[in-house]
């Protein structure tokens, strides 16, 4: 076997992370779509089901430079195999966990949220919440304590 040389430098300065396919390396395509690690790292994804990572997922891929997808519920629900009621229930998982912004028919991924910010954005039925933070909701966002 004859190594490259970015094969043999790859394993000089990491031996651990060996191309196991060099000859399918992955090149960023003219449309390029990417995903931040926080997302996982973070627990942002943990409160949503399957239906709505796939959605996530789907917009991750076909979004714009600025996270805008154009796609129609309908053309959403097909490439996803998702009825109505069960992609609704999947974008609201995804504002609820503040990844999404939609207005129909549009989306727009959203930067993750700042988790320094001790505030949750939504708290579901059967969630902890402190005293402090059921205060500033019923008070608004301005509200001070």
């Amino acid at each position: 076997m004859v190594l490259g040389v970015g094969l043999f430098r790859t394993m000089m300065t990491d031996p651990c992370k060996v191309l196991l396919r060099p000859d399918r390396l992955r090149q960023v395509p003219p449309r390029f779509s990417w995903c931040d690690q926080r997302l996982f790292r973070g627990g942002l994804t943990s409160r949503c089901g399957s239906d709505a990572l796939a959605l996530y997922l789907f917009l991750l891929t076909v979004a714009d430079s600025r996270g805008l997808s154009f796609y129609s519920d309908a053309s959403i629900g097909r490439f996803l195999r998702l009825d109505p009621m069960a992609l609704r229930s999947a974008r609201e998982q995804l504002l609820e966990a503040d990844l999404i912004a939609h207005q129909k028919p549009h989306y727009q991924l959203l930067s993750l949220p700042d988790r320094s910010d001790p505030r949750p954005t939504s708290t579901r039925l059967g969630e902890a919440a402190s005293v402090g933070d059921i205060l500033r909701r019923a008070l608004g966002a301005g509200g001070a304590l």
